[in-house]
């Protein structure tokens, strides 16, 4: 048991595969996931199957996807996750010490699901409702999914990210040093509301951000599919904001993930003081990306880049050696590999009968398995993957597009139309018509995929605003 390593899963929410300074991006600043990403084993084709909270979570927990566990929405009922299944519940049963800090987003909340303890969001808030002299968390009024920017109305050393971090280390100074842990950190950031403490808002404020990116299928809003505009009508009509205001929640995002990694920087550190980092397995990721104003879109929930392409790191004990240290691999991977990554670690084996989506990282980038093709269910939208290129189909008002990943990385030529991509089309195509005969046949009609009648604007706008106030915590997550 000795032997075995030490897991640390940090993830964060909403944070979009090109946001890492060292993976490419020379506008941001993220020095300790640098350090990390230098260190270990960056997958940069990484991809959430259900890009929204709680079934991404649920995948991480049991290591399926979306359309095998069954959410692929959020909910308001009990979560099909069985303990004895679950990824902390297997590795307690195997002698790990198992906790969670931060954002689970669980229901009911406190479901422990095969964590020994938790501490969640909730705990923060009812912490600073006892210190009203640090300050009101959220007092700007902003809600979790509006995207208008903000500044938090609580300092630094009382931020929901820095709380996330000290509780994190208070765990690891406190732990039970006979067994191995599992800790997960999970921070609630960069998630709406878009409120970063004011020296991270400050700290760009000359500085130049990259622009979203528009595509011959969306110069105007009303060529988009009307289904792929509704997650961003539905949250947070980010599609009715200006070039300027665009600019200013590029600025607030990019803050809130430099205050992530800044922080990140004492549990490293704290970490290597302990002398753990020779003996801990590290894993960075996040449940799902943000469009962030590409295509005149906000939030997530569809198939584009920016919603379901994740950012994804491995770090063994002591990192990697040799040619492999900082290396990359663009195999297809999904979360669903962090449950099988953890276990093999960990020694610890699911029931016998346990039906298995996720592949273990290393044999992934060692070639020994590959994932040929990825399919991701979110709400009525689906994506197929397969190899350079992508289909995103959705059943309200029938909408399709196709990309060549290769040649067009921000998905800005839709292929659908051209003859000369036909094949590939058609094969995308009967993929997803045979998913979806296998698990909603009642979608399928006639051998094609069903097409639900175009949803009026009037009536999916503002579906989710804001309007949480401090008099119900509880409902306030990020």
């Amino acid at each position: 048991m000795a032997d075995r390593p030490n897991i640390l899963l940090i993830t964060t929410d909403q944070q979009r595969f090109d946001t890492i300074h060292a993976l490419g991006n020379p506008h941001i600043h993220t020095p300790h996931l640098d350090w990390l990403a230098d260190n270990g084993l960056s997958f940069t084709h990484c991809y959430s199957d259900t890009p929204v909270c709680m079934p991404a979570r649920i995948t991480l927990m049991t290591g399926q996807h979306g359309f095998h566990h069954q959410v692929t929405g959020n909910i308001s009922q009990p979560l099909p996750i069985d303990p004895r299944g679950s990824l902390p519940g297997l590795l307690t049963r195997a002698g790990y010490q198992t906790r969670a800090e931060g954002k689970m987003h669980f229901y009911p909340a406190r479901a422990h699901y095969g964590f020994e303890h938790m501490e969640i969001l909730e705990d923060y808030y009812r912490e600073m409702a006892r210190h009203p002299q640090w300050g009101i968390p959220t007092d700007h009024g902003l809600g979790q999914n509006e995207m208008q920017p903000g500044i938090s109305t609580v300092d630094e050393s009382h931020s929901l990210t820095h709380w996330t971090v000290e509780r994190s280390i208070n765990f690891i100074e406190t732990r039970d040093p006979s067994r191995p842990f599992f800790l997960w950190t999970s921070f609630s950031k960069p998630h709406p509301p878009l409120d970063p403490c004011l020296s991270y808002w400050l700290m760009y404020q000359n500085s130049p951000l990259p622009e979203p990116v528009f595509g011959d299928w969306s110069q105007s809003l009303e060529k988009i599919p009307a289904g792929f505009r509704e997650p961003t009508y539905i949250l947070n009509n980010a599609d009715r904001f200006s070039p300027q205001l665009i600019g200013e929640v590029r600025r607030a995002y990019y803050a809130l993930i430099t205050q992530i990694d800044y922080n990140l920087g004492l549990l490293f550190a704290r970490l290597r003081e302990l002398e753990l980092l020779e003996n801990t397995l590290i894993l960075f990721t996040s449940d799902h990306g943000e469009m962030l104003g590409d295509h005149h879109l906000g939030a997530k929930s569809v198939f584009f880049e920016g919603s379901a392409h994740v950012p994804l790191i491995l770090c063994p004990p002591g990192g990697f050696t040799g040619a492999e240290r900082g290396s990359r691999c663009d195999r297809l991977a999904c979360l669903a590999d962090i449950y099988a990554t953890c276990l093999r670690a960990g020694e610890a084996h699911p029931p016998q009968d346990y039906s298995l989506d996720g592949i273990d990282l290393q044999t992934l980038a060692s070639g020994a398995v590959r994932r040929e093709s990825l399919v991701g269910e979110c709400d009525d939208r689906y994506m197929v993957l397969e190899e350079r290129y992508k289909y995103t189909f959705c059943h309200t008002g029938g909408g399709e597009l196709l990309f060549d990943l290769q040649n067009d990385p921000y998905e800005q030529h839709n292929l659908a139309g051209d003859p000369a991509s036909a094949a590939v089309l058609e094969h995308l195509k009967a993929c997803l018509v045979e998913h979806v005969n296998r698990w909603h046949p009642e979608w399928v009609e006639g051998g094609r995929l069903a097409v639900f009648p175009e949803s009026a604007t009037a009536e999916i706008r503002n579906l989710w605003p804001g309007f949480h106030s401090r008099q119900r915590p509880d409902e306030v997550l990020h």
